[in-house]
C-alpha cells in the first residue's frame, strides 16, 4: 500500500507572515485556520508549520523555550487544537517543526543547567573547559563566530551551532532523548500528521572531535526515536540533511531502517554558491549543473525502498522565480516552469506560501531594513573585513532570508491583506499587483498551474511512481519520461531566458500542463515548459 505522503503535496506556511487575525501585525493560528479553504481549493495534503511555539524568537521560532506551549504571539494552545481540527475536516493534516538539535537559552533546562556544574540538567546540554585560556576548539556557528561560548557563572564554554541563544542539546545523554520522545508523543497524541525536523542531521555531533553533521550515533539515534514515537504510524516525517548524499538519503528513508520517510537534500540549492564557500559567495546559475544534480537525485535514490522531496523554497531560501527565474517581464511564466519541471519528478513536492502565485524577493538598500539574523551577522563580520557594503547588500538580496519571510500577498488593501495594523516585516511594493485575489481571479495565473499539478499527482500513479529517464538535450533544456507500464510522459523545460532547440522524440498524443498555449515546435520560447502523452 503506497504511503499517503508520498501521493501528498505539503505546503509549507510560516505562521508569522501567513495571516493576522487580531490586528497585531504578527500572524498567527487563528488567521491560518480562517484561510483553511483557499488551502483546500488549491488542493494540499498536509501543511508544515514553521515553529509556534514559546520563542524568545532570537531565530524567528527557531529558538524553543517550551515545547509543549504555544506562544502567545500565535494564540492559545486551544486554537492549535481548532487548526488541527478544521484542517482534519477539509482532509488536510498538520505537521508540526521539530526543533531538537537545541533549545532556547531561555528554556527551563537550560536555565537550571547554567546555575552550577552539578545542576540536574547540565548534561542537557554540551559544556567544555577552556583551552589555554580561550575556546575549546575552532568549530563555528552557522551565524558566523565560534561555536562555543563562554558562561561565567560556571567558568565553561557552551556549544551553539547556531545563535547564541541557542544551546546544543547533548544527545548523548539518554536522558535528553527520553525527555525529546515525551513531548513528541505528546504532540502524535494531538493528532498532527508528522514532523519535519529541523537540522536533525547534527544530533549526532561529537564536538570533541569536530564533527557536525552525519556523526557515528546519529542513526542510532533515529532508529531509537523512530521507536519510541511514530513508529508504526502513518506519520510523514522528513529531515532538514544539509550534508546528505544519495547514499546517506537512502539510509534515512528507506522503511527497513525504521528512520524517517524523507529528507530535505540541498545540493541543488547550493548551485549558485562558489564552492567551499559561504552561500553568501556568488556565483552565475547554471542550468546545466542544475539538470545534472535533479537526474542524479532521481537516479542515485532507490525509490523502490526510499523517498525524495522536492522543493524549491522554503522559510530559510529565497524565492525562485527571482533567483533562478525572471521576476519581471516572464515572472508567471518562469514560474510556472520551475513549478511543472519539480512536480513532475518522483518525490514528495513541498510549496512555500506564496510560491502558488509566483511571489518575488523584496531588495533592500540599507542593513537597517533587514531583520534577519543571519543576514546582519554576515553584513557586520564582512564589513569589517573590509567588503563593500554594496556588495553585502546584493547578496542579502539575492539569499537573505527575509526574501522569503515577508506577509503572504493576499489582496489590493493595506499591507497585502496580511494585517490591520503594521507588519512585523514589510510587505512587498508589488503586492499591488501581486496577490492571491488577482491570482483566482485570472485563469491563467500560476495558482492554477499549481492546483493543475497537484490534481494531476493525485489522479496519476505514473507521478508517483513511474520511472525516471533523462533525455539528451541542449545545455538550457532539461526533458525527462516518466513511465509506467504501457504508459509515457514526457517533460520538457527551457530554463533560460532565450530560445532554444529541441525536437520531439515522438509525437505528442496529448498535452497534459504547459505554460504557454499551441502546440509545442522545434523551439522553445524563453521558460516554455510542457507536459504530455507521448507514444
Amino acid at each position: 500500500m503506497t504511503p499517503w505522503w508520498q501521493q501528498a503535496v505539503i505546503y509549507q506556511i510560516y505562521p508569522k507572515s501567513f495571516q493576522d487575525s487580531n490586528g497585531d501585525g504578527i500572524g498567527d493560528l487563528p488567521g491560518i485556520t480562517s484561510r483553511l479553504d483557499y488551502l483546500k481549493r488549491l488542493g494540499v495534503d498536509a501543511l508544515w508549520l514553521s515553529p509556534v511555539y514559546v520563542s524568545p524568537g532570537e531565530d524567528n521560532g527557531y529558538d524553543i523555550a517550551d515545547y509543549e506551549a504555544i506562544d502567545l504571539q500565535f494564540g492559545t494552545m486551544a486554537d492549535m487544537d481548532a487548526l488541527i481540527a478544521a484542517a482534519k475536516q477539509r482532509g488536510i493534516r498538520i505537521i508540526m517543526d521539530l526543533v531538537v538539535n537545541h533549545t532556547s537559552s531561555a528554556h527551563r533546562w537550560f536555565v537550571e543547567a547554567r546555575r552550577s556544574r552539578d545542576a540536574p540538567h547540565r548534561d542537557f546540554y554540551l559544556w567544555r573547559d577552556p583551552k589555554d585560556g580561550q575556546v575549546p576548539n575552532a568549530m563555528t556557528s552557522t551565524f558566523g563566530g565560534s561555536a562555543w561560548q563562554y558562561d561565567a557563572p560556571t567558568g565553561q564554554y557552551y556549544l551553539h551551532l547556531f545563535g547564541k541563544g541557542q544551546p546544543d542539546l547533548n544527545w548523548a545523554n539518554p536522558a535528553v532523548r527520553q525527555a525529546i520522545y515525551r513531548m513528541m508523543n505528546f504532540w502524535i497524541e494531538k493528532g498532527i500528521g508528522g514532523f519535519r525536523m529541523d537540522v536533525i542531521d547534527l544530533i549526532g555531533k561529537n564536538p570533541d572531535r569536530e564533527i557536525r553533521e552525519n556523526g557515528p550515533q546519529l542513526h542510532p539515534y533515529l532508529r531509537e526515536m523512530n521507536q519510541a514515537t511514530f513508529g508504526g504510524t502513518d506519520l510523514m516525517t522528513v529531515g532538514e540533511t544539509w550534508g546528505a548524499t544519495p547514499a546517506i538519503a537512502q539510509q534515512y528513508a528507506d522503511p527497513r531502517h525504521h528512520e524517517l520517510s524523507m529528507v530535505f537534500q540541498f545540493e541543488a540549492m547550493q548551485l549558485d554558491q562558489q564552492p567551499g564557500k559561504e552561500k553568501w559567495d556568488l556565483k552565475a546559475f547554471d542550468p546545466a549543473a542544475l539538470k545534472q544534480v535533479l537526474a542524479k537525485w532521481q537516479t542515485q535514490l532507490d525509490y523502490a525502498h526510499g523517498w525524495n522531496s522536492l522543493f524549491w523554497n522554503n522559510h530559510d531560501l529565497p524565492r525562485i522565480v527571482s533567483r533562478w527565474g525572471d521576476d519581471g517581464r516572464y515572472r508567471e511564466r518562469s514560474a510556472k516552469m520551475f513549478a511543472i519541471l519539480l512536480h513532475l519528478l518522483r518525490g514528495t513536492p513541498y510549496i512555500y506560501q506564496g510560491e502558488e502565485i509566483g511571489m518575488t524577493n523584496t531588495p533592500v538598500t540599507d542593513i537597517a531594513e533587514v531583520n534577519d539574523l543571519e543576514s546582519r551577522n554576515m553584513y557586520q563580520a564582512r564589513l569589517a573585513q573590509g567588503v563593500p557594503r554594496a556588495a553585502l547588500l546584493h547578496a542579502i538580496n539575492v539569499k537573505g532570508r527575509d526574501n522569503a519571510r515577508r506577509p503572504l500577498q493576499w489582496d489590493t488593501s493595506a499591507h497585502a491583506g496580511f494585517t490591520t495594523g503594521t507588519p512585523w516585516l514589510g510587505v512587498n511594493p508589488n503586492y499591488k499587483t501581486l496577490n492571491v485575489e488577482a491570482a483566482l481571479a485570472a485563469p491563467e495565473s500560476v495558482f492554477y498551474t499549481y492546483q493543475q499539478l497537484i490534481a494531476l499527482r493525485h489522479e496519476h500513479d505514473i507521478v508517483v511512481h513511474g520511472a525516471f529517464t533523462l533525455l539528451a538535450t541542449v545545455p538550457g533544456v532539461m526533458a525527462y519520461y516518466r513511465t509506467l507500464g504501457t504508459a509515457r510522459w514526457l517533460v520538457v523545460a527551457n530554463l533560460t531566458a532565450t530560445i532554444q532547440p529541441f525536437h520531439l522524440p515522438a509525437p505528442l498524443k496529448q498535452v497534459l500542463i504547459t505554460n504557454l498555449p499551441g502546440t509545442p515546435g522545434e523551439t522553445l520560447a524563453p521558460y516554455q515548459t510542457f507536459a504530455a502523452v507521448i507514444d
